[in-house]
């Protein structure tokens, strides 16, 4: 089962497939499942207000929608990241762009998880998610053996 990255009308972001990849796995084990098929593509405002008109229904901007094909504990899905939204939200929370990002391919994969956002107490338990996901990445990026 595959992990894969895709871009359409941005540059294809700067990550390390491997580790990034390995992340996630690591992540999907702690909560009990193991990663199926997942897609990302990397696109622009207009792509993701696009998707999220037609098939969401809301008229406005997000830095990623996540469409979940889980089946039991297998993780399957397709997560479009708005690599525009992550820029301004980089710049707006004073964080680099590269920790945004991470943060937002996280989410996805927390989302299929599980874990909601949706109100202010699942907004922060879904915050802390991500903070103990991204230590764990941090540790395997400047591991040199993290393939």
């Amino acid at each position: 089962m595959a992990i894969t990255f895709h871009a359409e009308g941005v540059d294809f972001p700067t990550i390390d497939n491997n580790k990034v990849t390995n992340w996630i796995r690591l992540v999907a084990k702690e909560y009990g499942k193991r990663t199926g098929e997942i897609t990302y593509l990397f696109c622009n405002d207009e792509k993701i207000l696009a998707v999220n008109q037609q098939f969401l229904g809301h008229d406005y901007y997000t830095d990623i929608i996540t469409f979940d094909y889980s089946e039991d504990d297998c993780l399957s899905g397709d997560i479009f990241v708005s690599i525009d939204t992550v820029r301004s939200n980089a710049e707006l929370y004073r964080v680099s762009f590269q920790e945004e990002l991470h943060r937002v391919v996280i989410h996805g994969i927390l989302h299929l998880c599980g874990i909601k956002d949706e109100s202010e107490k699942e907004e922060k338990a879904m915050r802390e998610a991500e903070n103990r996901a991204l230590e764990k990445l941090s540790f395997l990026l400047s591991s040199r053996e993290g393939n």
